[in-house]
Order: C-alpha cells, then sequence, then structure tokens
C-alpha cells in the first residue's frame, strides 16, 4: 500500500452545497483516506491507497459532480427513450 497525494481542481462548482457533493462523492471512492477544501474551495486534497484506487477516479468523480450541478436549459427537449 502506497499513500498517494494528489490534488483535485474544483474551481467550476461554486456553491456550498456543490463542494459538499464533491466531498462525498470522493470519500466514496474506495480507498480514499481523507479529503480537505484548499484554495478557498477551489480544489480538494485527496490522500488516497493507490492500490485501491487512482488519480483517474478522483477526477471522474469530480466531473460527475459538476456534470450534475450544471444548470439545464429551460428549454431543453424531454429525453425521447424515457
Amino acid at each position: 500500500m502506497t499513500i498517494q497525494h494528489a490534488q483535485v481542481d474544483i474551481h467550476n462548482i461554486d456553491d456550498e452545497e456543490g463542494r459538499q457533493s464533491v466531498l462525498t462523492a470522493l470519500y466514496n471512492i474506495t480507498g480514499v483516506i481523507e479529503v480537505a477544501l484548499v484554495q478557498s474551495g477551489n480544489a480538494a486534497r485527496v490522500h488516497y491507497d493507490d492500490t485501491q484506487t487512482s488519480i483517474h477516479a478522483l477526477t471522474a468523480a469530480v466531473s460527475m459532480v459538476d456534470y450534475v450541478t450544471q444548470p439545464y436549459p429551460v428549454d431543453a427537449p424531454q429525453n425521447p427513450k424515457a
């Protein structure tokens, strides 16, 4: 087991609810040991076990939160397959 340290940008998420969602998403990844917001909430510092997860999983989790928190256009069409 090797503990790695990474910093993941979250500057595109600008509210407290979004930041908390990022923390939750990162903590839900197996192998993540510690997560802390840095730089006034514009990044997250993550300590993780590199035998259980990778930087790619961390960035994917943040990307998914960003995707979910993006506002949808009012005139967006409904999903035709729903």
